[in-house]
Formats: C-alpha cells, sequence, structure tokens
C-alpha cells in the first residue's frame, strides 16, 4: 500500500502533466494561429511560407499532444505521456543537432522547454510504473 508521501507526490506529477498538456494546446492554438509572430518570437529568422508550414505543424502536434492527454482515461493518459516524453527527447537531441544553425538564445530556450517538458513526461512515466 502506498503511503501519503507517494500519493501526494503522484498527486503533484499528475498536476504537472496536465499543466504541461493545457500549455502545448495553448502553444499550438498560438503557432497555428499566428505562425509570424510565433517564429518571430522563436527566433526561427524571416518569413517564408515554409516555414510558417513547419510553425503550424509543431502547433498542429502539440494541440494533439495535449488534448490526447487530456481526454484520455488512465490507461490512455499513460500511453499519452510516452508518446510525449519520446517526441519531447527527440526535441532534445534536434536542439543539440542544430546547435550550430542558430544563435544560442535560441537553441537554450528550445533545448531548455523541450528538456523541461522531458523531465516532467519521465516523472510521470516513472509515477506510472510504480503503481
Amino acid at each position: 500500500m502506498a503511503d501519503e508521501t507517494e500519493v501526494d507526490d503522484r498527486d503533484k506529477v499528475d498536476g504537472m502533466m496536465t499543466n504541461l498538456a493545457r500549455g502545448r494546446i495553448a502553444l499550438g492554438l498560438a503557432t497555428l494561429a499566428a505562425p509570424k509572430l510565433s517564429a518571430k518570437l522563436m527566433g526561427l529568422g524571416a518569413a517564408d511560407a515554409g516555414r510558417d508550414y513547419m510553425v503550424r505543424m509543431f502547433g498542429a502536434r502539440e494541440v494533439a499532444l495535449g488534448a490526447g492527454y487530456l481526454l484520455s482515461d488512465d490507461g490512455g493518459r499513460r500511453l499519452w505521456a510516452r508518446i510525449g516524453l519520446a517526441v519531447d527527447a527527440l526535441d532534445v537531441a534536434s536542439g543539440m543537432k542544430t546547435r550550430r544553425g542558430l544563435p544560442l538564445w535560441v537553441t537554450a530556450g528550445a533545448v531548455g522547454i523541450a528538456g523541461g517538458a522531458a523531465g516532467i513526461g519521465a516523472a510521470k512515466v516513472a509515477s506510472d510504473l510504480l503503481r
């Protein structure tokens, strides 16, 4: 039987995952609605149709990850947490790989955000495995 501290920690992790999912949806909707502004704020250079398309794809992915998590039952949330962790870990690796082509502040911000999301996802996956 889990003690009260373990249950409280799981509730905190679940709360962080719920907030992460909400944040994904908000970020995704913002990038879908205003891809030029979003790309500019992310430091992605001059506007062009290809960049705006990629930003919208990113936005759609974030909405899907967030909505998938929030609209699922417990079993589904376990799966969506693992998918989100994989996506965020790949985002960190991709950010590190493209480091030389972007300003340091852009890479640091993107890798920091993706790394934070991966950390929350890893905590959720670990919490689910220990249940």
